[in-house]
């Protein structure tokens, strides 16, 4: 059985027991999510939602918040002795998931 969601502006495919990486959410760890815009739900035969599909929620539980490792951003004119560097680090939220309903 799994699910396909929308969260933070997009969409993930999920399992019960899976463990997904949102956008940061400023939750405390062991906090209960529900996320109610559920896409598809595939439990032997494939429901579709119109956009979302009524009555089915994910729940899952806030496991830690933290951030990703840096990303460096680096561009190069060649020619032009013109250079730029720079990085970031992305905020997230790890969710397991406990249940699909």
């Amino acid at each position: 059985m799994y699910a396909i969601i929308k969260a933070s502006g997009q969409q993930f495919k999920v399992k019960e027991g899976d463990i997904i990486c949102f956008d940061k959410m400023g939750l405390e760890p062991k906090t209960e999510v529900e996320f109610k815009e559920v896409l598809a739900v595939n439990d032997g035969e494939l429901k579709v939602g119109n956009p979302f599909v009524e009555g089915a929620v994910v729940k899952g539980e806030v496991i830690n918040e933290g951030r990703d490792k840096k990303v460096i951003i680096f561009k190069k004119r060649r020619r032009k002795d013109s250079k730029v560097k720079r990085g970031f680090r992305r905020d997230f939220t790890r969710v397991r998931i406990t249940s699909i309903a």
